[in-house]
């Protein structure tokens, strides 16, 4: 199974944000952590969907080591932690 990093952003009085460094504009949040996760995982297939709809191709998951060589990605992996979603099964097939 596919799984995509991502970046969740939590900060004491705010609302945790999550977004994925290899989809761009795939962005998420919630009011607790638990509830963000369960929205990544939702914002992370409609991304899908909608990119396979178009006839876009769905990005190739990095892995965490190539994250942190990418000048672009890894201050924010050195601030922020990281989770790892999966994608859908049957989407995962599609690609």
């Amino acid at each position: 199974m596919t799984h995509y990093v991502a970046i969740v952003e939590e900060e004491e009085g705010k609302a945790v944000g999550v977004w994925f460094p290899d989809l761009p504009g795939c962005v998420s949040a919630g009011d607790s952590l638990d509830e963000a996760m369960a929205n990544a995982a939702e914002a992370l297939t409609l991304w899908v969907d909608v990119a396979l709809e178009h006839g876009q191709p769905i990005p190739a998951p990095r892995s965490l080591v190539d994250l942190k060589r990418d000048p672009e990605i890894s201050p924010e992996l050195a601030q922020f932690m990281v989770a790892l979603i999966p994608l859908r099964p049957q989407l995962d097939a599609a690609q």
